[in-house]
C-alpha cells in the first residue's frame, strides 16, 4: 500500500485523466512539441497531416495526430516555469504511473519534448529572426531548487562561475544550469546557433526592464552578455527553459528548446515580422523531430 501514490498527490479527473492537461495515456505521442502560446498550437497543428485528438483546459491546449506518417502533438504551455512544472509532470504522470492503480510503472516510457519559443538575444552578433537552440537552461527561477535531486544534474561549474562572475546576491534564488539532449540538440540543432538560455521568473524587473519599478540588479543583461564559462556563453532569455531541461533531466525526458529571436537586447533591435520566422522555425523542428 506504502507505494500507491495519494488521491491529494496525483489528482485526475473523473474519466481518469491527468488534471490539468486532461489527457490519458492514448492521448500523447512520443514526440511532443510545446509553445507558450496557445494560439500557437493551432499554427503548429496545421502542418500536420491529420488530427485525431484535441482538447483545451486553461492555457493547455492539445492537438494530437500525424506528420508524415509520425505520431506527434503539440501542447502549449502557458508563460512561465510554474507551467511547464505542471506539464512536464502531468505529461510523465500519464506515461510513466498506471493513473488507475496509482503505482509506478516498471518499464520507464522517455518523450521527446522539444520547446519551440521566443525570445530576445543577449549577444550583439545573433541576428533578429534567427534561430538558437539551448545547450542549457539557466535558471534564476527557483522551481528546480524545490526538488531534492537538483544536485545530480546541475551543472554546479557553470552555476557557480555565474556566481562569481555576477556576485550574484544571496537574497536571490540559486542560479541552476541543466544541460538540454545532446541527442534532439543535434538532431533539431546541429546546424543553428547554439548557446546557453537564460530563464527568468518574469517579464520585467526579473529580465532587467525598468517601467515605475527599479530592478534589483541595474545592469543585469550587460552582465549575462558579458559572462562566459570555457565555450559558454548566454545567447538569449525567455521564461520556460530551465524548467523543461531541468525536470526533463530528473524524470528521464529528451528535452530541446529551439528559439527564434525576434529582439536583440544588446542592439536594440525588434524583428519586423516575427511570424513568419516562427512559422519557419515550426517546419523546420517538424522536419526534423520526425526524420
Amino acid at each position: 500500500m506504502n507505494n500507491i501514490i495519494a488521491e491529494t498527490e496525483l489528482i485526475l479527473n473523473p474519466n481518469g485523466s491527468v488534471y490539468h492537461l486532461q489527457l490519458l495515456p492514448e492521448n500523447i505521442a512520443e514526440n511532443i512539441i510545446i509553445v507558450g502560446d496557445q494560439g500557437r498550437v493551432e499554427t503548429v497543428s496545421s502542418f500536420f497531416d491529420t488530427i485525431d485528438f484535441k482538447i483545451q483546459n486553461r492555457e493547455f491546449v492539445t492537438h494530437t495526430g500525424t506528420y508524415k506518417g509520425k505520431r506527434i502533438m503539440v501542447l502549449s504551455s502557458g508563460i512561465g516555469t510554474d507551467n511547464i512544472d505542471i506539464l512536464v509532470n502531468e505529461l510523465d504522470a500519464a506515461v510513466n504511473i498506471d493513473l488507475k492503480t496509482r503505482t509506478i510503472k516498471k518499464e520507464h516510457t522517455s518523450l521527446n519534448i522539444v520547446r519551440i519559443g521566443t525570445s530576445g538575444a543577449l549577444q550583439e552578433n545573433i541576428p533578429v529572426d534567427s534561430f538558437v537552440v539551448s545547450t542549457h537552461g539557466l535558471g534564476f527561477d527557483g522551481l528546480l531548487n524545490y526538488y531534492q535531486d537538483l544536485p545530480k544534474i546541475n551543472d554546479s561549474e557553470i552555476s557557480e562561475a555565474f556566481i562569481k562572475q555576477t556576485n550574484w546576491d544571496k537574497n536571490l534564488p540559486y542560479p541552476y544550469a541543466v544541460k538540454g539532449s545532446e541527442i534532439l540538440i543535434n538532431k533539431i540543432g546541429h546546424d543553428l546557433i547554439k548557446g546557453i538560455t537564460a530563464t527568468a521568473p518574469g517579464f520585467y524587473g526579473p529580465q532587467g526592464r525598468k517601467l515605475r519599478l527599479t530592478p534589483w540588479v541595474a545592469d543585469f543583461n550587460q552582465q549575462l552578455t558579458d559572462f562566459k564559462h570555457k565555450e559558454n556563453r548566454i545567447t538569449n532569455f525567455e521564461m520556460e527553459t530551465s524548467a523543461l531541461y531541468g525536470l526533463g533531466a530528473l524524470l528521464g525526458h529528451q528535452t530541446c528548446t529551439v528559439c527564434a529571436i525576434i529582439a536583440n537586447r544588446v542592439a536594440k533591435q525588434y524583428s519586423k515580422n516575427y511570424h513568419a520566422a516562427v512559422e519557419n522555425l515550426i517546419q523546420l523542428v517538424l522536419e526534423r523531430l520526425t526524420k
